[in-house]
C-alpha cells in the first residue's frame, strides 16, 4: 500500500501544525523533510507556490494548506474529537481564533522576528502588536486549561507552534512577561509526547 507523501520543514509552524493533525489522526505518511534552498521538483510540480506543508494523497490529490491537512486527517479519524463536532459554538470560536492567528497575528510575528527587514517601526512596537493576540489567549486560558475548555482541540494545535515562535524571538522577555497562563499552556504542549513525536 502506498502512503500519502508529506513535504515538510522541521521548524516551520505551518508544517508543525500539519504534522500534529496527522499525528492525532494516526495517519501514516512518507515524510519528506525539505531543504528550503533546494526544494524538490516533485513538490514544486504538485504545488507550484513552493511552500510547506504539501500533502500528496494516494489518489495524487494535493492538499497544500496546513489547516486543510489537519482537517482532512481528522475528518478520517478524530478519536479525541479535536474538531469539536458536538459543540458547534466552540467550533465557530475555534475557527475564528485560528483565523485571527493566521490573518493578523502571523503578520506581526514575522515583523517582530525579522524586525531588521521592517525598519518602519521598532521591534518593540511589533511585539506589542503581537501581544494583543497573546492577551486574548491569556484571557481564555485564565478560564480553562486549554483554549476552548478542559481538553485541547484543533485551535490549540493549530496555534501553539506560532506562539512557540513568538516566545523564542526573545525568550528572556517572554519568560518574565505577565502571560503566565500562556507560558504554562505552551510549556505543557512543548513537553508533550505529541510534540516530541512530530
Amino acid at each position: 500500500m502506498t502512503l500519502p507523501t508529506l513535504y515538510s520543514f522541521r521548524r516551520c509552524p505551518y508544517a508543525m501544525r500539519a504534522r500534529l493533525g496527522l499525528y492525532f489522526a494516526q495517519t501514516q505518511v512518507n515524510l519528506r523533510e525539505i531543504v528550503l534552498k533546494h526544494k524538490p521538483e516533485a513538490m514544486l510540480l504538485a504545488s507550484p507556490k513552493g511552500t510547506v506543508p504539501v500533502l500528496i494523497l494516494e489518489s495524487d490529490a494535493v492538499i497544500d494548506e496546513s489547516l486543510d491537512i489537519m482537517c482532512w486527517a481528522l475528518s478520517q479519524n478524530d478519536p479525541a474529537d479535536l474538531l469539536l463536532r458536538h459543540a458547534s459554538q466552540q467550533q465557530e470560536a475555534a475557527k475564528a481564533l485560528i483565523e485571527h492567528n493566521d490573518q493578523v497575528f502571523k503578520s506581526w510575528l514575522d515583523k517582530y522576528k525579522y524586525a531588521d527587514r521592517f525598519p518602519e517601526q521598532s521591534q518593540e512596537y511589533y511585539r506589542q502588536q503581537g501581544e494583543l493576540f497573546i492577551q486574548q489567549l491569556e484571557s481564555l486560558l485564565s478560564k480553562h486549561p486549554q483554549l476552548m475548555g478542559q481538553q485541547p482541540c484543533i485551535a490549540d494545535y493549530a496555534i501553539y507552534p506560532f506562539i512557540r515562535q513568538f516566545a523564542h524571538v526573545d525568550k528572556a522577555w517572554f519568560e518574565q512577561s505577565t502571560y503566565k497562563h500562556v507560558q504554562h499552556w505552551l510549556a505543557q504542549h512543548l513537553q508533550s509526547d505529541a510534540f516530541v513525536a512530530i
